[in-house]
């Protein structure tokens, strides 16, 4: 994800905004162990340096005994086959979830006006995703700001209720105060979407820590530098308070600029959540240490 990429990440102020009071209405304030799927944007092998092993026919077969989750981005770039679709479903085991991007010509083309009929093929595609569909995310162009409001009202407004949603807005106007966004997130409450948490190195002005949903969807951009880590370390701190205070979902989803680096990180935040909570969650193994013994990546 090239969305928000610095030069020089070290002079950056990474530190995470405060919770939103109103979070706490929406959590049940009982701690217990949610629903955690953490994992990577795409499969393509080009991306993915070294995280396959030597002779992998199946991409996705393979990530998918790695990992729970994914987050499709190739859905925004093409409407795919019904034939495609089940073969991601089948290739998959029992439990693993997908999180599709909706397609650009709803987004980016459209721009959600008059967008029915493209939303509807979309979903009706997707579907066949079946069980294994996790949650659908909406990302909005950065130049979709405050004044098409009313276009983003009615969209939200028409979703169906049937497929899990979640919004990513780009345009700054949407929470440096100016606007009152306080509408904005009456409709994402009503209509249960949630509302992604964008943290990417030269975007700050979207980070915002305001749940719609009793669910954490972050879509968390590395920069291919050691702090990479120390704030996933922030993250999980912040994910933590989330689960005592009654969290039910976390969806995390790591990008890099240089996505040989995100099984990595990935991995990393699995492993704390296992070590320091006692989630139980899979540890992916690193493909470059197999002759080891399969030795994990942490």
């Amino acid at each position: 994800m090239k969305f928000g990429k610095v030069e020089n990440p070290e002079d950056i102020d990474f530190k995470l905004p405060p919770d939103a009071p109103s979070n706490k209405k929406l959590l049940t304030g009982k701690s217990g162990k949610p629903e955690i799927y953490i994992g990577c944007a795409k499969w393509n092998k080009a991306d993915l340096k070294g995280f396959y092993p030597k002779g992998t026919k199946d991409e996705l077969a393979y990530y998918a005994t790695q990992f729970n989750s994914i987050e499709l981005n190739a859905t925004f770039y093409n409407n795919f086959p019904v034939e495609t679709i089940e073969s991601w479903y089948t290739k998959t085991p029992e439990g693993f979830k997908f999180f599709p991007k909706l397609h650009q010509g709803i987004s980016h083309w459209k721009r959600l006006k008059d967008a029915k009929e493209p939303t509807d093929i979309y979903l009706d595609g997707i579907a066949h995703l079946q069980d294994k569909l996790g949650m659908l995310f909406l990302q909005m162009p950065d130049n979709f700001g405050p004044k098409n409001w009313d276009i983003l009202k009615d969209y939200l407004e028409a979703w169906p209720s049937g497929f899990p949603l979640a919004l990513e807005l780009r345009h700054t106007g949407w929470y440096d105060g100016i606007w009152n966004n306080e509408e904005l997130y009456e409709i994402l409450e009503k209509k249960n979407i949630t509302h992604i948490v964008t943290d990417s190195a030269g975007r700050r002005d979207l980070l915002h820590m305001r749940l719609t949903t009793p669910i954490a969807f972050v879509r968390y951009n590395g920069a291919n530098v050691d702090s990479d880590y120390t704030r996933l370390d922030d993250w999980f701190e912040r994910l933590k308070i989330w689960v005592e205070e009654g969290i039910q979902k976390i969806y995390f989803f790591v990008h890099q600029n240089h996505e040989e680096a995100s099984p990595l990180l990935s991995a990393y935040l699995i492993k704390k959540f296992n070590d320091e909570l006692g989630m139980g969650l899979k540890v992916p193994y690193d493909p470059r240490t197999a002759n080891a013994g399969q030795t994990k990546l942490l």
